[in-house]
């Protein structure tokens, strides 16, 4: 059993009594991470294309809303039902925290912030995107409704994420390129770009149809 400094995380008197190193090098969790997302997408992809009354935007909002619930209630769902054991768990997923946690040590110090976030991602955030995904494939008139409160949910969080952090100095990050660059700030960028994007498009889908049906209503008074 590890004493209480002997881990690899920042800052380095974080207590952690009940960590146990990872069976699994870094080249193996990051194929299984980045190759499990592929899947995902791959999958939803060929899903997808059997429906030929879904546009080619709508498909790739399709995948990326699948990709997200898988995540928000799969890897954070994992999170949340296992956050005060994680540093000792050996499962895949445990690793695969354990490793990410390079970035961000907080994910294994039982932060009340990350678990208040998590709860929020997973039970909110992951059965939006399910739905989301599920009305633009058949076309829901509420699709654009679902992608606009997820987006802003994916946005807010990941905002909050970076600012606990940001104006402390990132104290919970490995300075390590590896670490704070690419699992730390790179990763979670993802979460800012696709939801401005998707925040963006269902704003103005939304925009557009009111205006046209205010129009259609002021005809119809004339």
């Amino acid at each position: 059993m590890a004493t209480n400094y002997s881990h690899p995380y920042f800052p380095i008197d974080l207590s952690l009594p009940h960590y146990i190193p990872n069976s699994h090098g870094t080249g193996y969790i990051l194929t299984v991470v980045f190759g499990s997302f592929g899947v995902i997408l791959l999958t939803a992809a060929m899903f997808v294309l059997r429906n030929k009354s879904v546009n080619q935007r709508d498909r790739l909002i399709y995948m990326w809303c699948m990709l997200s619930g898988v995540i928000h209630v799969g890897l954070e769902g994992y999170y949340v039902l296992n956050y005060a054991s994680l540093a000792g768990d050996q499962s895949i997923l445990a690793q695969v925290w354990k490793e990410y946690s390079k970035g961000d040590s907080r994910y294994l110090s039982s932060d009340s912030f990350m678990l208040s976030m998590e709860r929020i991602t997973t039970y909110i955030d992951g059965p939006l995107a399910f739905y989301s995904a599920y009305a633009f494939y058949t076309k829901s008139p509420g699709r654009h409704i679902g992608l606009l409160s997820l987006s802003i949910c994916q946005l807010y969080g990941v905002i909050l994420y970076f600012a606990t952090t940001f104006f402390l100095g990132s104290p919970h990050s490995d300075p390590h390129p590896l670490y704070y660059w690419f699992y730390f700030v790179t990763m979670n960028c993802i979460w800012v770009f696709i939801p401005t994007y998707m925040l963006t498009h269902s704003w103005a889908a939304l925009y557009q149809n009111a205006s046209l049906c205010d129009r259609r209503n002021s005809k119809k008074s004339n």
